[in-house]
């Protein structure tokens, strides 16, 4: 055989070996609507209000953790925003982690996609923890059992493909979105502005009612005031299963951010405002305890929003398995995870990609220590986030020809802010 037949062959061989790696690493296309990208950006965040969020209190007093989310608000909204673009730009399943690869090269991506898992591989063992404590004002029951059975059902489902998971978990989000409406009209009726200044006043430097830790309560707040907003920007991770990618992820993004610095705020507002910041500050169910300091221990209503808070937290639960999943996937997909991992099964679901990360997170939620992996997540998503606004910046520099469907508004000062 001559030189030319020669690379011929080994050419069509690398066709056929390319061909076949990425025939067994495909996701489901165009099964994710607008509507539905929506729901899964209020899905990977709902569970922040329904627990978590009150310790931002205990840190920073109610002022402190007012200013915190204030802040918190400002800064998602800018990333949501600069990551529309981005998103428009490259519709892929590895979101933050492909935009730092364009940007930064491969240890600029590597780095980016390590951030975005230590994140989101940590923060289903957090809300496991939640789950566990409603399970247990509500039936008496929590521990191992109930973080297994999170994880052992959850993944089952996500594993049935993605079509099929995203509409179980639009469902859910509903549910519990009613239960935070109930909660918040509740609360209404009962509000008092000197509830939310009942903390007694500390030592710190700047100490008042307002801020009764001090100026570095507000500090101390912030990473539970992000829990208001935890992976709301995993919206991109589902491009490459997007019906329309270019018009459906802004859409996704930024209405499920406006939807949640709503819910966040009013419920910062009315649940200390009516019960006490002092009651809430440390309560592993905020809204259930916000509800039986107003009406008392036996009523609907607290029983409602206990029940279907659940759901709340379970949206969470279940969306977030689904982000770790693609995250993983796009990294094995591209060579810096091993390869096994990206495999896809008859559905389309990258069924080691969800299995592995979900055995680790139970694991971890065995510590019971549900403040502590919040903190975990947050170090992991600042990173990314700080990552990703960089990309934003240096590709609009560097790339200024690449085609941008949706451009930020403000440019870069808008990744700048966040």
């Amino acid at each position: 055989m001559n030189q030319p037949e020669t690379a011929s062959v080994i050419s069509s061989k690398t066709e056929v070996s390319s061909a076949e790696y990425f025939a067994q690493r495909q996701l489901k296309q165009g099964t994710v609507g607008w509507l539905l990208l929506i729901g899964l950006g209020v899905a990977y965040v709902i569970s922040g209000d329904f627990a978590g969020w009150n310790f931002g209190i205990a840190q920073g007093g109610w002022g402190g953790m007012f200013i915190a989310t204030a802040l918190a608000a400002i800064m998602y909204l800018c990333l949501c925003l600069s990551m529309s673009e981005m998103s428009t730009m490259m519709p892929t399943a590895g979101g933050g982690y492909s935009f730092a690869r364009a940007a930064f090269g491969p240890f600029g991506g590597y780095l980016t996609g390590t951030a975005i898992l230590i994140e989101y591989a940590i923060a289903p063992a957090a809300i496991a923890v939640f789950i566990g404590g409603y399970c247990e004002s509500l039936f008496g029951i929590n521990g191992w059992m109930i973080y297994l059975a999170c994880y052992a059902i959850f993944m089952g489902i996500h594993l049935k493909g993605a079509g099929e998971a995203l509409k179980i978990m639009f469902a859910i989000t509903l549910v519990a979105a009613v239960a935070l409406v109930v909660f918040i009209g509740a609360m209404i009726p009962h509000f008092k502005a000197q509830n939310l200044f009942d903390i007694p006043v500390g030592t710190g430097v700047g100490a008042s009612l307002f801020l009764p830790h001090g100026y570095l309560g507000i500090w101390a707040a912030v990473p539970f005031a992000i829990w208001f907003f935890l992976a709301v920007e995993g919206v991109p991770l589902a491009a490459e299963e997007a019906k329309d990618p270019v018009r459906s992820l802004p859409r996704g993004l930024i209405g499920s951010m406006l939807i949640l610095a709503s819910f966040a705020l009013l419920i910062l507002f009315l649940g200390a405002g009516a019960a006490g910041s002092n009651a809430l500050k440390n309560s592993g169910a905020p809204l259930v305890d916000a509800l039986i300091a107003v009406y008392g221990q036996h009523t609907w209503l607290a029983s409602f929003v206990n029940f279907v808070g659940l759901a709340g937290l379970v949206a969470s639960f279940f969306s977030i398995i689904y982000a770790y999943s693609r995250q993983i996937f796009a990294l094995s997909r591209a060579g810096y995870l091993p390869k096994n991992l990206s495999l896809t099964n008859e559905n389309k679901a990258p069924y080691w990609a969800i299995i592995i990360p979900g055995i680790i997170g139970f694991l971890l939620s065995l510590t019971g220590e549900g403040d502590l992996l919040i903190l975990m997540a947050v170090f992991g998503a600042t990173i990314s986030y700080v990552l990703m606004m960089l990309s934003h910046i240096k590709l609009r520099l560097s790339r200024p020809e690449l085609p941008r469907p949706y451009k930020t508004p403000g440019g870069m000062w808008t990744s700048c802010i966040a």
